[in-house]
């Protein structure tokens, strides 16, 4: 039995096991990470040993922690991530390899149909009807997406939003408003089960689910970085936004929105950023 986990901008981590009687029976850590001093990969894979094979990703990385001496080093990895090796092992969680995706990009639809096709999609997807998806968006019109728990007066600015024909609607998600305007805007949504996240913090599978395109966006020349919670940004600024949403059904709906060409003073007529939230991120991102 194999697992792996590649951290998010960190090392791949893999481990080899056997189980028996319920219990682990035999278990061997590998990666391309570093490790000082080396003996301390022994005393991983004992403390390993002996752990019922439901044990949880909390479970894994506390015995993992509690033979870890203030002397070892451990670079590009870390207690957590050998947990979740150990849970792929077992078969409690599924890898990118595992699964074949849809990619759907079709024509531009409108605001409102976006926030359906994201719901359904992801409905369809924690039932099993259908395969993960990759969907890219087209915008047919401007818009303004404000997050599930946000406060419609609070956020936008109507006479705004009506003067420059931007239809406001809510995604089933949390987070922020993203401003939108068609041909400046590269939006998409990825939806996965909930086993390719399986003993991920949410931080940490923002990280592990935005990962992808911080390599893609690389390949083009843009030096891009995670930003916790939920933002991609370089050395300019903020570039992009993510959201997401854990369905009951056992499906995870991550969408992200990169806007590259903001009209900042439209932004700021209709949207009604905060100062405390100026503060935080200050517009330079948008004009950049």
């Amino acid at each position: 039995m194999r697992g792996e986990y590649k951290v998010p901008g960190g090392k791949l981590v893999a481990v080899d096991l056997e189980v028996a009687d319920g219990r682990i029976a035999k278990a061997a850590v590998s990666g391309d990470f570093f490790l000082e001093p080396d003996d301390a990969l022994e005393a991983i894979d004992a403390a390993l040993l002996g752990m019922p094979e439901g044990a949880s990703v909390g479970q894994l990385t506390g015995v993992v922690e509690s033979v870890l001496g203030d002397d070892v080093a451990m670079v590009g990895f870390n207690a957590e991530a050998v947990a979740i090796a150990v849970r792929r092992a077992l078969g409690h969680a599924t890898r990118w390899e595992d699964h074949t995706f849809e990619i759907v990009h079709e024509g531009p639809e409108s605001p409102a149909m976006h926030m359906a096709l994201d719901q359904v999609l992801a409905e369809a997807v924690g039932s099993g009807t259908r395969r993960p998806t990759l969907r890219i968006w087209e915008w047919g019109a401007p818009a303004v997406v404000i997050g599930s728990f946000q406060s419609l007066r609070n956020e936008v600015d109507p006479e705004g939003a009506e003067r420059h024909g931007v239809t406001v609607v809510r995604r089933i998600s949390g987070g922020g408003a993203m401003f939108i305007e068609p041909g400046n805007t590269i939006t998409y949504s990825l939806t996965v089960p909930a086993s390719l996240v399986e003993g991920l913090t949410f931080e940490r599978s923002y990280a592990f689910l935005d990962d992808w395109v911080l390599g893609a966006l690389r390949e083009l020349g843009i030096e891009a970085t995670y930003v916790p919670l939920n933002d991609i940004a370089s050395p300019a600024g903020k570039i992009a936004g993510a959201a997401q949403k854990r369905l009951a059904s056992g499906a995870v709906l991550h969408h992200v929105t990169m806007a590259y060409d903001i009209d900042a003073d439209k932004m700021l007529e209709v949207l009604r950023i905060g100062r405390e939230k100026m503060s935080d991120k200050g517009t330079k991102s948008a004009n950049k």
